[in-house]
């Protein structure tokens, strides 16, 4: 990786400069990645410290401090998986399924990115998010207090406070599906960057989804929706493994996000 000296220290916030050491180091998007910076940036030299962190390596969002999702500012924080664009696809089935959603859950929740468009989305719903990873519960209750939501630490439903049994409108459960043994196909970014239990899903990518789906009927209210994020491949998958469970499910597939979503729907 070159070093950012390429950028000029009589000029550390020229737009041209951070946009050329980032060309430089092989950012794609570098004019993009440059406007993120500087809007963040409080200072000059604030601004020379977030371009030597990008051009090390370090992700963009952590750079910055946040990832855009569905027009909000979630924060993010090192060693938290980072929310993926292709994940509003799991926010707009969601609120296409269930509209009048009054209990929402977002299990798996990492940053708290999905719960916290969910609320953002409906108006006054009662909103919990949880995960077994520390850091990630403490990031994501800066996030989802913002939309007055409570956050808990635990092993998927074990951290959901009992009085939610029967109760969930909508359980968004992002869960990691990558099988074990493609996990080092991943990009470097993901794979040096966010934590290995919110990637890896076992051997076939599905061991989490099948917990998720065991359990998910007993938390549903009637009628409620548990969604999960899947590959293309595993998305039949997972559609059987919910029916197993007494669900209805069905697949939903955007080629704009690349982004495929099962979901199943209570009785």
């Amino acid at each position: 990786m070159p070093s950012v000296s390429a950028v000029p220290p009589s000029a550390p916030s020229s737009r041209d400069s951070v946009v050329a050491a980032l060309r430089t180091a092989g950012c794609v998007f570098a004019e993009d990645e440059a406007e993120m910076i500087l809007a963040t940036a409080r200072t000059p030299a604030e601004t020379v410290a977030m371009v030597e962190r990008r051009v090390a390596g370090l992700p963009l969002e952590l750079v910055v401090g946040w990832a855009e999702f569905r027009g909000l500012r979630i924060a993010v924080a090192p060693g938290v998986f980072v929310p993926r664009r292709r994940t509003e696809f799991l926010v707009e089935q969601a609120l296409r399924q269930a509209p009048g959603a009054a209990v929402v859950v977002d299990l798996c929740c990492g940053s708290g990115a999905v719960g916290a468009a969910l609320a953002a989305a409906l108006g006054r719903v009662e909103l919990h998010a949880a995960d077994i990873d520390p850091a990630a519960v403490r990031c994501a209750r800066g996030n989802v207090a913002a939309v007055g939501g409570q956050v808990h630490q635990g092993d998927l439903f074990d951290a959901l406070p009992g009085a939610l049994r029967g109760r969930i409108g909508i359980l968004a459960a992002n869960v990691p599906y990558v099988p074990s043994d493609e996990i080092g196909l991943l990009p470097q970014e993901a794979r040096d960057h966010e934590p290995l239990a919110a990637l890896d899903g076992g051997t076939d990518g599905l061991d989490v989804l099948r917990r998720v789906a065991a359990e998910a009927p007993h938390w549903l209210a009637p009628g409620g929706c548990v969604l999960v994020e899947t590959s293309r491949h595993q998305a039949p998958v997972a559609v059987e493994v919910f029916e197993r469970s007494g669900l209805t499910a069905r697949p939903a597939v955007s080629e704009e996000l690349y982004a495929h979503v099962v979901t199943g729907v209570g009785p």
